[in-house]
């Protein structure tokens, strides 16, 4: 049911009188629209906060279901949702519907990859990270440098965090500040470290208010990063300065988008599992897979994806070929339980 016009002014009048926004600033928000890549722990608060603002079109990705240990951080989510294992981006926009039904909510349940990144976010007017590895964070880099979109980077893990907006042509990229690919290992994950929800919900509002800035045109003098340790009581900003030979916003190579023809593995962070997307994403069929699949384990199915329990590892499969692998942290392993299950 749309919302009477004058409803809408009413649920926006606290923001729209905060001198920074105001009337003007609040009508560019509710024309803005958003992209949050990855819907945990940071893009839950984001998309929370975005959808109470009135931005007017937000499109929630993310390749994962919700689970009983997402809910001590991730805010959209409840125990029915984890116990249906409904897909976060399903759950969330179902949700969000219920908070502000007078806004556009696209759920996507996909992994974001080489061959689909530029689509995802073309057209949208700024794009948040709630990703949580850095491989996906420099393929979002490239695309939005790439399309002269504007995106806000963020992570946290333990209970430190960090933020920065990112604009095209105007400020330093992730490459100036971070110019290569970690070692495996080099960074903490929430696996070994574990995550406080105060400091996800902390950088996914710095986040989320970067994006309204973006969205009403205001411009930062400078470009910083922002370090946050809740623990500590700590909260600094650091000046990221350009890169003169930067391979991303000065050389314009976009490394991270070329490889497109290979399948996509990733170990997954704050858990035993990998996920892999085929070279090629194709519709299959749920029914039929777990008719085949019978003899070889416990299997059960929804619309939204299909689990075959074995003995050591649990095998989820969505309709779109992609997987999720339970219980292995080797890439090697869980290819080999693909091609087993699923087929090459």
């Amino acid at each position: 049911m749309e919302m009477p016009a004058a409803m809408n002014d009413k649920r926006y009048s606290r923001q729209a009188l905060f001198d920074g926004i105001g009337e003007s600033g609040q009508k560019r928000i509710q024309n803005g629209s958003a992209v949050i890549i990855g819907c945990g722990a940071l893009g839950t608060i984001i998309a929370n906060n975005l959808a109470r603002s009135g931005v007017g079109r937000i499109r929630i990705v993310d390749r994962d279901f919700v689970q009983l240990n997402n809910l001590q951080r991730q805010v959209l989510f409840d125990e029915e949702d984890a116990q249906r294992r409904l897909p976060k981006a399903v759950a969330a926009v179902k949700r969000l519907n219920e908070i502000n039904s007078s806004i556009e909510l696209e759920p996507v349940v996909c992994d974001v990859n080489p061959k689909n990144v530029e689509e995802l976010i073309r057209g949208f007017s700024v794009v948040l990270d709630g990703t949580d590895n850095i491989e996906t964070r420099f393929l979002l880099n490239d695309a939005c440098i790439k399309g002269g979109i504007p995106w806000v980077y963020g992570a946290a893990v333990g209970s430190t965090g960090m933020t920065m907006p990112i604009v095209p042509g105007k400020t330093p990229c992730l490459r100036c500040m971070i110019a290569e690919m970690p070692p495996p290992g080099a960074l903490p994950t929430c696996d070994r470290a574990g995550v406080l929800n105060s400091i996800t919900a902390v950088v996914g509002s710095l986040q989320s208010t970067a994006a309204l800035k973006l969205l009403i045109g205001k411009r930062e003098p400078r470009c910083q990063l922002t370090c946050i340790d809740v623990w500590e009581g700590e909260f600094n900003s650091v000046e990221v300065l350009r890169k003169e030979d930067c391979l991303t916003c000065v050389q314009r190579c976009f490394e991270f988008l070329q490889s497109k023809a290979t399948s996509w593995t990733t170990v997954l962070c704050g858990r035993s599992a990998v996920q892999i997307v085929p070279p090629e994403e194709r519709p299959i069929s749920l029914r039929a897979l777990a008719k085949s699949l019978t003899h070889a384990g416990g299997v059960s199915y929804n619309e939204f994806l299909l689990t075959l329990k074995l003995n050591n590892y649990e095998l989820i499969v969505f309709p779109t070929g992609r997987a999720m692998v339970k219980g292995t942290a080797d890439e090697s392993v869980a290819r080999a339980l693909y091609a087993k299950y699923v087929g090459t």
